[in-house]
């Protein structure tokens, strides 16, 4: 276990999983995306990454900051390359989501708050579900969440929070019913005004996209 504070990955993990399935709340690849999307949100607080022209990446300081998971998502952006203009955002979170996923449970599993365990579908194919281990970190995360929502969000993390759980289609499971369709609606847009919720939410629309035309 590590007493390291949360990243904001890590985060929104706690408040898409379902500690007693081991399930995620929404499609798993939409929370591939969020996931990817939180970790640029924390590697620019850092001051590891920037934009330009909106929506592209480029790396302005490539030294590691001692936490797997953003040093993972770090390592897998390009290196600086002179003249270049960046990866687009979107792109990165649909390629590097499920691998940024992976760092935020094997973390979470360091810190003891979840299981892994492998099954069988049908006695035949092998899956994995992560229910909650010794130490209870999703608890005190949703409570975190429902005392920013109470707040109006008072401050960027808790915004930023916020706009992911729009983008990956979390809103409706932590926020239901028609009291918080307001919020709910601000929260949409929110997502689109954050570059890093906004890269996440233009992966979920292209696999939305996508589905409806096949």
């Amino acid at each position: 276990m590590t007493d390291a504070p949360l990243t904001l990955p890590e985060e929104l993990f706690l408040l898409a999983h379902d500690p007693v399935r081991g399930r995620p709340l929404t499609l798993p690849k939409y929370l591939w995306y969020g996931l990817a999307g939180a970790a640029l949100a924390d590697l620019e607080a850092a001051g590891r990454i920037a934009t330009e022209h909106g929506d592209r990446i480029t790396v302005t300081n490539p030294l590691p900051l001692g936490d797997p998971i953003l040093d993972g998502a770090l390592a897998a952006l390009p290196a600086p390359a002179k003249g270049g203009r960046g990866l687009k955002a979107h792109r990165w979170v649909r390629g590097s989501g499920r691998r940024v996923q992976e760092l935020c449970l094997r973390r979470l599993e360091e810190r003891g708050a979840l299981r892994r365990e492998t099954r069988r579908a049908l006695g035949l194919f092998p899956y994995e579900r992560f229910p909650a281990g010794a130490v209870d970190l999703t608890g005190p995360a949703r409570a975190r969440f429902k005392a920013a929502v109470d707040a109006h969000l008072p401050d960027r993390r808790a915004r930023l929070l916020a706009a992911y759980t729009s983008a990956t289609d979390l809103d409706t499971k932590l926020l239901p019913g028609g009291g918080f369709r307001p919020l709910r609606r601000d929260l949409r847009r929110l997502a689109r005004e954050e570059w890093t919720a906004y890269a996440a939410y233009r992966a979920v629309q292209h696999d939305k996209s996508a589905a409806a035309g096949s």
